[in-house]
This record gives C-alpha cells, sequence and structure tokens, in this order.
C-alpha cells in the first residue's frame, strides 16, 4: 500500500465498546436536512480509486473531499449525493489530507499530506489562489487544519510542532507560513503521533489528538506559546483518534480502525472532557474525518484495511448528531 495516515493495523469494532451509550444508525427514510420535501442520501459514492480522507461542510448544504490518491477535490450535494471535480488532480505525487473551507464559503485550505505543502484554492473553481511548499523536515506529514480568528493552523504528524499560516479578517492568507514548538506536557512518539486538530468550546486554544499521549488522548494547546496541557478524559482512551469536530461543547472524536466516532462533552477550556456517546454503524469501513450539516453528521470511508486500485469503491454516510 502507498504511504498512508493509516499507520496502524486494523482492529475490530469490539474492541471500541465499553460505557457510553450506544447510538444506532441514521435510517434511509429519516427526515431530510433543511427543507428539502425528499429524504437526503444518508450515504453516497465518490469516484472510484478516489482515496477520500478529508471533509468540509461550510453553512450550505454542499460536502468537499479532498483525494490521498492524487490531490483533487471533490464537491458534492448532500440534497441529491451527486458530485463533480472542483479541483483538478495533480497527480499521483500530490496528495490532500485534511481540508477546511472558509466562513464566506469561498476559500478551501488543503493539506498536502507528505508532499509538504499547503495550498488555498477557490471553493466553486478550484482555481489556485495560494500554495506554501517544502514545509518542515523531509518526514513532515501535513495532516488536518482548523480555522481561527487570525491564522489557520495544521498538525505535522510526524513532528512536535504545528504549521501556523496567518490570515487576514476576510480569512485570506497572508503568509508565510510560521512554526509553532509544542512544549510543556506534549508527548512525541517516534513515528506517526499528530492527528486532528479543533479549537476549545471557548475559542481561546486548540485541541490536538496525539495516539500515544496516554494510550491515545487530547491535548490542549496555548496557540500563544505552543505549550501543551493533557485534557482529562476521565479515562477514556483515543488510541486512533483521527478527525475532530466541535459543536458547541461537544467533541466528535472519529477513532478510524475502531469504526467509532466518540463523543466529549468538554468544559468551555478545553481542559476536561467526558464521554457522552459512541457512535457505531455497520456501514462504517474505517472513517476518517467528520463534518456536520443540520442534525447530520458526515463521515467518508477511507478503507485503509484494502489495497487502493483506480476501481476501489468509496463512499460517504451519515448518522444523527448528538445533541447537548
Amino acid at each position: 500500500m502507498q504511504r498512508s495516515f493509516a499507520r496502524r493495523g486494523v482492529l475490530g469494532a469490539a474492541a471500541a465498546l465499553g460505557g457510553a451509550a450506544l447510538l444506532a444508525p441514521l435510517a434511509p427514510a429519516a427526515a431530510a436536512a433543511g427543507t428539502a420535501r425528499a429524504p437526503w442520501p444518508t450515504r453516497f459514492p465518490l469516484p472510484r480509486g478516489f482515496r477520500p480522507e478529508g471533509i468540509a461542510i461550510g453553512a450550505s448544504p454542499y460536502a468537499y473531499f479532498g483525494s490521498l490518491a492524487d490531490g483533487s477535490v471533490y464537491r458534492v450535494a448532500l440534497a441529491t449525493g451527486r458530485g463533480r471535480i472542483v479541483a483538478p488532480p495533480l497527480g499521483p505525487e500530490h496528495n490532500v489530507v485534511g481540508l477546511k473551507i472558509d466562513r464566506r464559503e469561498r476559500q478551501l485550505f488543503l493539506c498536502g499530506g507528505w508532499n509538504r505543502e499547503i495550498r488555498v484554492v477557490d471553493a466553486r473553481t478550484g482555481g489556485p489562489l495560494a500554495a506554501y511548499t517544502g514545509l518542515g523536515a523531509p518526514d513532515t506529514g501535513i495532516n488536518d487544519v482548523v480555522l481561527a480568528p487570525g491564522a489557520a493552523w495544521f498538525t505535522d504528524s510526524f513532528n512536535a510542532h504545528l504549521f501556523r499560516l496567518p490570515l487576514d479578517r476576510h480569512d485570506e492568507p497572508t503568509g508565510p507560513v510560521e512554526t509553532v514548538a509544542l512544549t510543556g506536557e506534549w508527548e512525541q512518539g517516534p513515528g506517526f503521533t499528530t492527528n486532528g486538530i479543533s479549537r476549545t468550546p471557548d475559542g481561546r486554544a486548540l485541541l490536538v489528538a496525539n495516539t500515544v499521549i496516554d494510550g491515545g488522548g487530547l491535548v490542549r494547546v496555548d496557540p500563544g506559546t505552543g505549550r501543551c496541557r493533557r485534557v482529562d478524559l476521565d479515562g477514556l482512551r483515543l488510541p486512533f483518534a483521527d478527525g475532530l469536530l466541535l459543536l458547541g461543547r461537544l467533541l466528535y472524536v472519529v477513532q478510524q480502525q475502531l469504526n467509532t466516532v466518540n463523543v466529549v462533552r468538554l468544559d468551555d477550556a478545553g481542559t476536561r472532557g467526558t464521554e457522552v456517546a459512541r457512535i457505531t454503524d455497520a456501514r462504517f469501513r474505517i472513517p476518517t474525518t467528520a463534518a456536520a450539516y443540520g442534525n447530520r453528521i458526515y463521515l467518508p470511508n477511507a478503507r485503509f484495511d484494502v489495497e487502493p486500485t483506480p476501481d476501489t469503491e468509496y463512499d460517504v454516510v451519515a448518522v444523527r448528531r448528538v445533541r447537548d
């Protein structure tokens, strides 16, 4: 298999089961998000061979997916499940891991993975707006991104730092990319360590998934200093934590190989959290990241347990949102 961000052997979903409540999958005939009369699909395909990893959804009912295979971006109408390529493929030497869309839904921020690049493209046309290449050390893996006032923050899966891309008040990049070292209670493993990233509920700090600390957990990062503090999760372990999705005070943590989404209620500062639900679904095939629209959470199935080919099938599934 081509080098990927899976990095772990596949475990059975039974390893994820424990004390929290399990949520049933969203039925195909469930009421649609928004005001559409016909049910919106709760499962839809992506192009064959696409190799999805990240997902982004803004205020409009459209989802964007990045390709590990060739660096393209695919846009889907959630009402129909139909889509098209908006950012063209750049070739097998390029890839898109995590991605986010800005508040005005005009720009997509793309993580270039092991290509050590950050790209910003037009969300409608896919046209290039900015590119930052040759970032970090040769083993750099730019994995995930979150947008905050004044900056876009990117994780490096193999090194103890974050990348910071300065933004103006319109969320447009001003560059250059800065490196912020992770200190304090950060623990760096010998290989893949850092995954998803989010903001704390109060917006004052960042939350980063660390696959090593406490057997897998979350770290709160002061964006001004890079100093880290372990998040007290009351014994919950997150060894395969990938994408993080914050909705209010609820943090959705996608544990890819476990085919599970842990839902954690955080305090405002993001220093403590308690698991309140655990989402499993027979349709999960190693989901990696999550994004929300209406009462649904959408997750792409990365299928890291199969050898990728140009004909490999990929899809996206929707489950019910947990209400706080």
